[in-house]
């Protein structure tokens, strides 16, 4: 009976000490990358970046996004939700991670139809398409002409602007910053220049709250 006490106590304290070295070397990640992100703030927006909301609402989420991903078209409406109920507060700047195979072409669509002031209808109906053009999570680029019909784009000009140097120079940057900030993964986000203590929704909500209310002290 004692030795079995034994062993039980032993057990529980094993797993007191993996609980805690696993929160250790979870904070410790946090902080590293808090620190990153500290380090290199001007890689977070860049003059180019696409944003939505007032130019000086108090809260900032930035969102390295790939429109293949199809956690970035679950979180799309949550977050425009989120500034919905916060009118004028919260201002969204997104940036490119594509990290599917052949989104990067997708993300030369998007840009392309910027150049028509048409980036946020075509970014929603790319986003409401996803599973057509994006079967297996690869972008298939042929895929997504009929889902842009009826936005007033004018196609062949989107098709001839996604190849300029000009797309490519962008893309090229949002790559580079992603790889600066260590984005692995997408959707990543960013509140006021500060990661996300762990992916989540509920995380993400709770730091934008946490931003909210020290921009009313």
């Amino acid at each position: 009976m004692k030795q079995k006490t034994l062993f039980i106590v032993a057990a529980v304290v094993l797993l007191l000490a993996f609980l805690g070295g696993a929160l250790a070397y979870k904070s410790e990640k946090r902080d590293q990358s808090a620190q990153l992100t500290d380090l290199n703030r001007e890689a977070l927006v860049r003059m180019h970046s696409p944003a939505l909301g007032k130019a000086d609402a108090p809260v900032v989420i930035v969102e390295f996004l790939d429109p293949a991903c199809e956690t970035c078209r679950a979180f799309y409406p949550r977050v425009k939700e989120m500034m919905a109920a916060n009118p004028d507060q919260i201002r969204l700047v997104l940036r490119y991670a594509p990290f599917h195979e052949g989104s990067d072409k997708l993300v030369a669509v998007l840009e392309a139809a910027r150049k028509q002031g048409k980036f946020w209808p075509v970014l929603e109906a790319l986003l409401t398409a996803q599973a057509d053009w994006a079967p297996n999570h690869a972008a298939q680029t042929d895929l997504v002409w009929k889902h842009l019909e009826g936005l007033g784009l004018d196609l062949a000009k989107v098709q001839a602007d996604m190849n300029s140097p000009e797309i490519a120079s962008v893309i090229a940057q949002d790559i580079e910053d992603a790889r600066t900030l260590n984005v692995t993964k997408t959707p990543e986000f960013f509140v006021n220049g500060k990661p996300l203590p762990s992916f989540g929704y509920e995380q993400l909500k709770a730091l934008v709250d946490e931003a909210l209310l020290s921009a009313q002290r």
